[in-house]
């Protein structure tokens, strides 16, 4: 998972879709693996996947939120996001669909490229000192 993420040399869009979804703590279990979007890789999305690990209380929105281990391990092995932040990869979800759909609508038209190794982050995204996943719709008063 990236510490901060610096924005690129371009403008890339807003992400109005995940701040305003509906999805309720309830929706995601401890072992359900879930994806992060983080921006566009070639004609496809692409994030962190991770797993969902234990309820966590998510500080930056104040609500509850998961636990999330990154199976690649490192600084950021475990991290606490929003289940809005989250995508279903292990079942097939209708909700979970809709909205990677929706970013793909959003994302995929304006950065999509032929070079399927070019990984555009849209920026998102960035960790607290506490190891909190925050949407940069989520950020409250600097924390």
């Amino acid at each position: 998972m990236p510490e901060a993420v610096p924005r690129p040399p371009y403008v890339t869009p807003a992400d109005a879709l995940t701040p305003n979804r509906d999805i309720t703590h309830g929706h995601f279990a401890p072992g359900d693996r879930v994806v992060i979007i983080h921006g566009v890789a070639g004609d496809s999305l692409y994030g962190d996947a991770v797993t969902v690990v234990a309820p966590s209380w998510h500080t930056p929105t104040e609500e509850d939120g998961w636990r999330l281990r990154n199976p690649l391990g490192g600084q950021h092995t475990f991290v606490t996001g929003h289940p809005r932040y989250l995508i279903h990869l292990d079942r097939h979800c209708p909700d979970c669909l809709i909205h990677m759909r929706a970013l793909e609508e959003l994302l995929l038209p304006r950065l999509s490229s032929a070079d399927e190794n070019t990984e555009i982050d849209c920026g998102w995204y960035s960790l607290t000192e506490y190891d909190q996943l925050v949407h940069v719709s989520d950020t409250k008063h600097g924390r």
